[in-house]
C-alpha cells in the first residue's frame, strides 16, 4: 500500500485476480487473439503471442496467467497501479500508456501500469508457482504446508498472512478481518498458533475470499452486524464492502463498541479491536 498524490493505492487482493482470470477466459479462450503493445514496452512479448490461441487462464495468488499454444504463458502482476479495461468493438484509440492490447472475436482488452507483464516458458511458470504459498481460492492449495511455515515463525501472524510465499492472495483487508473474526491480536506470533486454530483461520479465509469472488467486493461482517440488523448507516469507502476493522480506526467496534485501533507493522496498516483481540 502506498500514498501517492493524496490517493491510497493498494495491490488488488486474490479474489480480484481470480475474477479477472474467469472473465478473460470467458471472453478470449479457445480462439486466436491479436496482441500488441501500443506503449512499446511489451512489443517483444506481444509479438510472441500475437495470432496464437489462448487456451486457458488461471490465477495464483495475485498473479494472473494466460496460457497460449506452444507452451507460452503471459504473466501479469498488477501491482499498485496496474488495471485492465475492456470493451466491445469498435476499437478505441489507445489512451495513456497501454502496455498490452488484446483483441478477440467479440471484445478488446487493454492493460496499463502493471508491475509485471512478461511471457514465460513452462520452467519459469513452475518457478513462479514454487515461490508462492497456498492460495485459499485454489483446489490444489495445501494449508498444511502454510501451517508449517506459520508454526515455525515468531513473526506476527498479521505479517505471516501477508507473506505471499505462505498465503498467496491474502492482502491487507483479508488479513485484518480474518484475525478479528478469529479474536486474535494481529501481533500474535506464529508459534502460538496450534493446528486447530490454524485450520479455523484457513477455513474462514477460504470462505471469505470465495464470497469475494462471487460478489466482486469484500464483505466480512456476520449477518447480525450488517447495517440492516444494527440499524446503522452502511460503510462508505471506495473499496466497498462491510468490514469490522479495516480502515475503521477510532470508530466503534461493531461487536463491543471499543474504538478500533490502527498501527504500522512492516510498512503496512493493521487494524484491530483492543477488547475483541487482546494481546
Amino acid at each position: 500500500m502506498r500514498l501517492a498524490g493524496g490517493y491510497l493505492w493498494r495491490v488488488p487482493e486474490g479474489h480480484t485476480i481470480h475474477r479477472l482470470a474467469t472473465r478473460h477466459r470467458e471472453l478470449f479462450a479457445g480462439r486466436p487473439v491479436a496482441v500488441s503493445s501500443p506503449q512499446g514496452r511489451f512489443a517483444g512479448g506481444a509479438a510472441r503471442l500475437d495470432g496464437r490461441v489462448l487456451h486457458d487462464t488461471e490465477a495464483y495468488g495475485k498473479h494472473l496467467l494466460h496460457h497460449y499454444e506452444d507452451d507460452r504463458t503471459l504473466h501479469v502482476h498488477l501491482g499498485l497501479y496496474g488495471k485492465f479495461t475492456e470493451g466491445e468493438p469498435p476499437l478505441p484509440e489507445p489512451v495513456g500508456q497501454v502496455r498490452m492490447r488484446m483483441i478477440g472475436a467479440t471484445h478488446w482488452l487493454d492493460l496499463r501500469g502493471p508491475t509485471a507483464c512478461e511471457v514465460l516458458d513452462p520452467a519459469a511458470v513452475d518457478l513462479l508457482r514454487a515461490r508462492l504459498g497456498a492460495d485459499p481460492l485454489r483446489d490444489d492449495a495445501d494449508p498444511a504446508r502454510a501451517y508449517s511455515r506459520v508454526r515455525s515463525s515468531t513473526k506476527p501472524l498479521f505479517a505471516l498472512l501477508l507473506d505471499q510465499s505462505i498465503v498467496a492472495g491474502c492482502g491487507l483487508i483479508y488479513a485484518n478481518e480474518v484475525l478479528f473474526r478469529a479474536g486474535l491480536s494481529p501481533l500474535t506470533p506464529g508459534t502460538a498458533i496450534d493446528r486447530e486454530r490454524w485450520t479455523a483461520i484457513w477455513d474462514d479465509l477460504c470462505a471469505l475470499m470465495k464470497e469475494g469472488v462471487a460478489r466482486g467486493r469484500i464483505d466480512t461482517v456476520h449477518t447480525r452486524h450488517t447495517p440492516e440488523a444494527m440499524q446503522r448507516a452502511p460503510r462508505v469507502d471506495r473499496h466497498g464492502g462491510e468490514v469490522y476493522v479495516y480502515r475503521r480506526a477510532a470508530q466503534p467496534c461493531l461487536v463491543c463498541g471499543t474504538a478500533v485501533s490502527r498501527g504500522p507493522l512492516a510498512g503496512r496498516n493493521l487494524y484491530w479491536c483492543p477488547t475483541c483481540q487482546p494481546r
